[in-house]
């Protein structure tokens, strides 16, 4: 016999259920935290400083000062942010203007002559942040330690020597040499597996670091141990999106018995016929190399254009590829995709593909025969 409409809107087993559901409810709502105590109000954005990072997931290319936690324990969320691009500046006057520098340089070895010389960057120290990437070997973890103790020493020196922020990443990843002695880091042999395992450190260091607030990144090897103090100042003037500085070594010569200066890197360079006939000739996994004798190319290299007699810092020439030593690159190529290729980009890999791939996506490449950077002399 079926039931009656209304004798199935009273069911008991229907009023133990909406009983149990209100009860439900009051539970979860005395279960709810209070709200903080009006003692310590939220901090807003006049309260913080402005030139700190507003939480903890930004970029680190600005400090960080965590939130003020309430007396009850409780912690605010942090704020949904908002970063207008569009407001970034990249101009010839940069410091003027107040663009942030971002530093990055892969790190196996520490030298401190490369401190001491980011230290004399007279760029202002708080538009610059610092960030490396270094392996998981055992000079590495030396470098870390060393790495560690400079830092200690001028972020907690006097104000105007301070870095806005310091970033220090660990590959997650084995490099294919155990080595960094210069005679095996320049072997034909090790190149290609050396500089993809390099791309893929440089890319995961710039898109990791790389903050909504950074207009230029340098890219500055951890073994250049002399710069003008004006590097940045000097690479952002010519206000080009991908610049890069000569790079020279100080040695003695036992012939003359003297002091002297010579070319170091081959990496930038203007291309030729025949070094492209010869990438037509190579298979999808080869790489062209430069300043080897296997690989004659007959690139024009910036590094024996310069006339180190009558130098003219400004000069400035077109480029198809470029060295990393000293590279200013413009936020926005970054940003727009220019990676280092960590395979056969054109047959070109690590910086010499990231000039390729900036060209393809429009921007040009220049480089500074009569600007001059030293590397350190093993």
């Amino acid at each position: 016999m079926a039931v009656a409409r209304t004798m199935r809107r009273t069911s008991p087993i229907t009023i133990i259920l909406a009983c149990l559901l209100a009860f439900g409810f009051l539970c979860f709502l005395l279960s709810s935290p209070s709200p903080p105590a009006s003692s310590s109000p939220p901090p807003t954005t006049e309260s913080r400083l402005e030139d700190t990072a507003e939480h903890p997931l930004s970029p680190p290319t600005k400090p960080f000062i965590p939130q003020p936690v309430y007396k009850d324990g409780h912690q605010p969320p942090p704020p949904v942010v908002k970063y207008n691009l569009n407001s970034l500046t990249t101009s010839s006057d940069a410091s003027s203007q107040g663009e942030r520098v971002l530093i990055l340089t892969p790190l196996a070895r520490f030298y401190q002559g490369y401190w001491d010389n980011v230290e004399k960057l007279t760029y202002p120290h708080e538009l610059i942040s610092l960030g490396f990437i270094v392996p998981h070997t055992k000079e590495g973890n030396a470098a870390v330690a060393a790495l560690e103790k400079a830092i200690s020493k001028t972020q907690t020196g006097a104000v105007p020597n301070r870095f806005a922020s310091i970033s220090i990443l660990r590959q997650d990843f084995d490099p294919p040499l155990q080595s960094q002695d210069e005679k095996e880091r320049h072997k034909l042999a090790n190149q290609k597996a050396r500089r993809e395992s390099m791309s893929r450190a440089r890319n995961s260091l710039v898109f990791t670091t790389l903050g909504p607030g950074t207009s230029w990144v340098l890219w500055l090897d951890s073994d250049i141990v002399e710069t003008p103090p004006t590097l940045v100042q000097d690479l952002t003037s010519h206000n080009r999106p991908v610049i890069v500085a000569n790079c020279f070594q100080r040695y003695y010569n036992n012939d003359n018995k003297r002091q002297e200066v010579r070319p170091y890197d081959f990496n930038s360079w203007i291309d030729s016929p025949t070094a492209q006939a010869l990438g037509d000739t190579l298979g999808p996994d080869d790489i062209l190399l430069e300043g080897y004798v296997e690989l004659p190319t007959y690139r024009s290299l910036m590094a024996y254009m310069a006339d180190t007699r009558n130098p003219r810092p400004n000069r400035v020439i077109d480029l198809d590829g470029v060295g990393g030593t000293a590279l200013m690159v413009k936020a926005d190529v970054h940003r727009d995709g220019a990676m280092f290729p960590p395979f056969p980009f054109f047959h070109l890999v690590e910086t010499e593909g990231f000039a390729r791939m900036a060209k393809r996506l429009g921007y040009t490449v220049h480089g500074l025969p009569d600007y001059f950077v030293y590397h350190y002399n093993e």
